[in-house]
C-alpha cells in the first residue's frame, strides 16, 4: 500500500497543498496524511502517517524539503519507516523519483539529501547577511514586539498605576496579553 504525506508551512499555501495531495493520489496512494505546519514545529501528521504504514509499505512525499529538515532528520525519519518495514518514495527528485527499497535509490537519496541540506545552510547564511546589512543601513525593524518580550514594559507601568486598558493601547498589545504578563 502506498500511504502519502503533503505539508505546507503556512496556512495560506493552500494550492501548493492540493498540489501535492493530487500528485500524490495520481501516484496510487491509497491514504494521504496532510498538514500545514512549519517543519521545524512538531508534525503530528507525519507521526501518523509513519505509525500508519506497514511491512511492505511506501510512505509517498512529493519532494525531500516537504519531509525531512536536515540529513540526519532524514534518515531519522527513514529508519523509522524501515524499522517497520515501509519504504520511502520521493516523487520529484530533479525530475527523477527515488525510492528507498533499492541500493540506488537509497544512493541517490544520501547525495542529494546532503546537496538540500547545503543549499539551505547557504540560503540561511545569505538571509543573515542580508538581515545584517539591513540592520546597518537602517531599514531592518525585526519582528514586532510580542507581550513575551514586552513583559518588563507591562510590569513597569502597571507599578507606575496605569490602567490594563491603557497599557494595551500605549504598547500597541491585546488587553488579554496584559493580563497575561501580569498573571504570569
Amino acid at each position: 500500500m502506498k500511504i502519502g504525506y503533503a505539508r505546507t508551512s503556512t496556512l495560506d499555501q493552500e494550492a501548493g497543498l492540493q498540489d501535492q495531495i493530487e500528485r500524490l493520489k495520481s501516484a496510487g496512494c491509497e491514504k494521504v496524511f496532510t498538514e500545514k505546519v512549519s517543519s521545524v514545529d512538531t508534525r503530528p501528521k507525519l507521526e501518523m502517517a509513519i505509525e500508519f504504514v506497514r511491512d511492505g509499505d511506501a510512505l509517498v512525499i512529493t519532494k525531500l524539503d516537504r519531509f525531512a529538515r536536515s540529513v540526519l532528520n532524514l534518515w531519522e525519519l527513514i529508519q523509522q519507516v524501515e524499522k517497520k518495514g515501509a519504504g520511502l518514495i520521493i516523487l520529484d527528485f530533479g525530475g527523477n523519483t527515488i525510492d528507498t527499497r533499492t541500493a540506488a535509490g537509497r544512493a541517490m537519496l544520501n547525495m542529494f539529501g546532503t546537496m538540500a541540506q547545503f543549499e539551505r545552510e547557504v540560503m540561511l547564511e545569505r538571509q543573515r547577511v542580508g538581515i545584517a546589512r539591513a540592520k546597518a543601513e537602517g531599514k531592518y525593524k525585526g519582528r514586532k514586539p510580542t507581550a513575551r518580550n514586552q513583559a518588563a514594559e507591562v510590569r513597569k507601568l502597571d507599578a507606575a498605576g496605569v490602567t490594563k486598558v491603557e497599557i494595551a493601547r500605549r504598547l500597541g498589545m491585546h488587553r488579554a496579553s496584559v493580563y497575561r504578563v501580569l498573571r504570569d
